[in-house]
């Protein structure tokens, strides 16, 4: 029996991985790192910015000191109005409502992005109340605090929750917190996400099923 459900929100609510990776990308190239956009996925999703200067710097980019705060500008930007929301995931929230399920967003990117993001597909609204951020909280996946924050805010017991992720980071947090997981693959089988423990799928349609939320 589930208490609530815990979203990542890029990757999982709304599409926008790519679209931040790009300007990664875009922005590490003239710091003497040149990545095509899968290698900065494989290397950065998941994580923080500032997680993602300090990998980029162990592996030979020059950052300049305001790198962290610029590449956040350029990422919200790139994001306004330009960001999709995931197949199939606002009727899932549909069906969490109509079954009374409890359900909220914890992410490792900061409130303003998730404004961006959630706020031009009508989600922001809709998370009222139900919104974290690793930089209000002060702890980022994969370290498990963020979730376990979430679901004492929510007055659900960890073991109840079950969360929904589309990275390694966000599965190793999930295991750490001791709540159960499953690993969105929206391209690919996933199999990095499994190998972590998370029950892999790739469908939002999929998820009632997995919750049990049909027949119950």
């Amino acid at each position: 029996m589930h208490d609530l459900v815990i979203f990542d929100c890029d990757g999982v609510l709304v599409d926008s991985e790519m679209i931040a990776q790009q300007v990664i990308v875009d922005r590490l190239a003239p710091c003497g790192l040149v990545l095509s956009t899968r290698q900065s996925a494989d290397l950065f999703v998941g994580g923080t910015i500032q997680s993602a200067s300090e990998e980029a710097t162990r592996l030979g980019a020059d950052l300049p000191a305001d790198w962290v705060p610029e590449t956040y500008s350029a990422i919200f930007e790139a994001l306004r109005d330009n960001t999709p929301l995931i197949a199939n995931v606002v009727d899932l929230l549909d069906q969490l409502d109509r079954r009374g399920l409890p359900y909220c967003v914890a992410s490792n990117g900061p409130l303003a992005k998730m404004e961006i993001t959630l706020g031009q597909n009508g989600l922001w609204r809709r998370f009222e109340g139900r919104r974290w951020s690793a930089h209000d909280v002060g702890y980022a996946k994969p370290h498990p605090g963020l979730f376990l924050h979430a679901a004492h805010a929510m007055n659900a017991e960890p073991e109840a929750c079950i969360v929904i992720e589309d990275s390694a980071s966000g599965v190793k947090a999930a295991a750490a917190a001791g709540m159960r997981c499953l690993g969105f693959a929206a391209h690919g089988d996933g199999a990095d996400l499994r190998a972590l423990g998370a029950e892999v799928f790739h469908d939002m349609a999929e998820v009632p099923a997995l919750l049990a939320l049909h027949g119950s």
